[in-house]
């Protein structure tokens, strides 16, 4: 179980830096490195060669790591990004919106 704020398959707002204020959902999570992906922010072109599944090769648009710090959990019923605490109930710990006060799932 990771304790990390931001899991795979949130929906995160950028806080910082050129893409501030715009949402995404989480594709990667790398805690080593402490960054994130999140789809649709930080492409890059990259150049790709020739293969069996592009034979012509050619330039891909794909996402580029995000520090952590940067993105924050989207609460869609705020319509902001919020900070969380988690709440024990039973077993299992929940992320739970402070604004709102509504557990957010991925």
């Amino acid at each position: 179980m990771s304790i990390a704020r931001i899991k795979k398959h949130d929906t995160v707002i950028a806080i910082s830096g050129e893409y501030a204020g715009k949402t995404g959902k989480v594709t990667r999570i790398d805690l080593r490195k402490n960054v994130v992906f999140v789809e649709g922010l930080n492409l890059v072109k990259k150049a790709v060669r020739p293969s069996q599944t592009k034979p012509d090769g050619g330039f891909v648009e794909i996402e580029a790591p995000i520090r952590m710090s940067k993105v924050m959990p989207y609460d869609a019923e705020a319509k902001k990004g919020v900070r969380i605490r988690r709440v024990r109930t039973g077993d299992t710990l929940e992320r739970v919106s402070k604004a709102t006060n509504k557990v957010l799932h991925g």
